[in-house]
């Protein structure tokens, strides 16, 4: 984890979204895809705590080296003052943090689900597996058009692409759920990586559980901290043997988590109460035996 005074290089919106260029050498330079920054406020601000933001982009090699960028949407004073910095401002930020997305070790097939501006890790993801000469489709959806977050360069970084918007302005009407059962037919995919609104990352963790599919998955979580002290963004997670489960930090422990193992019906608690016991088959590690190289 590095602290450093970063310089806004470029600031500029895209649709509804916003993007922050940061000349961060240190941070970018151990930057994996699926990790985040936390980014401290100005003083003077009724909110006191830094803001996590994954980080979107991170360039370590040619002209652009040194620098990265997050994308958001900027939804309440805690992000909207981010909307308005300025190039050559600077900014204390604290990064990388959190677990990166693993690379698959002998898997080809990749397979990346984005819903909204939560896809934004998965393009720095897909360059990474494309540099390590692995096959990358993608699902990117929102619920309209303007909230797809970066189609065409989605089409540019994979195979083949898959686009779903909720009211049918873009591509396919419905969610990223509808066409995935599609997707992994056509592409022969042996591995899913997901990011978006938890609800969704549910749906895409279940069915690649119940098809087998390996699947990684980077949660949403508030995080008070984002350093692993406060245990706010906690995750029931099942152990690897079975044996019980545990809370997990995102911040520290995730935010990438194996799908297949998060307690989803006792995170999301709804009207009844779970079961206090994992249901038959959270007690795997990964689907089909599959190892990873650690984000790299």
């Amino acid at each position: 984890m590095i602290r450093q005074k970063c310089e806004v290089l470029s600031s500029r919106s895209s649709g509804i979204y916003h993007t922050v260029t940061l000349v961060a050498p240190e941070i970018a330079e151990r930057a994996r895809p699926g990790q985040f920054v936390e980014i401290a406020v100005p003083e003077g601000r009724d909110f006191l705590l830094r803001r996590p933001f994954s980080i979107h982009e991170a360039s370590r090699r040619g002209g652009w080296a040194g620098t990265l960028e997050i994308a958001f949407y900027a939804a309440g004073p805690g992000t909207s003052w981010l909307t308005e910095v300025q190039p050559h401002d600077f900014l204390d930020i604290i990064g990388p943090l959190g677990k990166p997305f693993p690379y698959p070790r002998n898997l080809t097939n990749c397979l990346l689900v984005g819903g909204g501006y939560g896809a934004a890790p998965l393009y720095f993801l897909a360059k990474e597996l494309n540099a390590r000469r692995k096959r990358v489709d993608m699902v990117v959806g929102a619920r309209t058009q303007d909230r797809v977050f970066k189609p065409v360069e989605a089409k540019r970084l994979s195979v083949s692409i898959a686009i779903t918007t909720e009211d049918g302005s873009l591509g396919d009407r419905g969610r990223v759920t509808d066409v995935l059962p599609g997707m992994v037919s056509r592409t022969n995919a042996e591995v899913v990586y997901a990011c978006g609104p938890n609800p969704m990352l549910r749906a895409v963790a279940e069915y690649c559980r119940d098809h087998g599919v390996p699947c990684q998955v980077a949660v949403e979580e508030l995080m008070g901290c984002g350093l692993g002290v406060c245990w706010t963004c906690v995750v029931p997670v099942v152990r690897r043997d079975g044996s019980g489960w545990d809370n997990m930090r995102t911040c520290v422990d995730g935010p990438v988590l194996n799908g297949a193992r998060i307690w989803w019906e006792k995170w999301f608690r709804g009207p009844t109460v779970p079961t206090q016991t994992p249901p038959h088959g959270f007690t795997l590690e990964g689907v089909g035996g599959e190892t990873w190289h650690e984000g790299g």
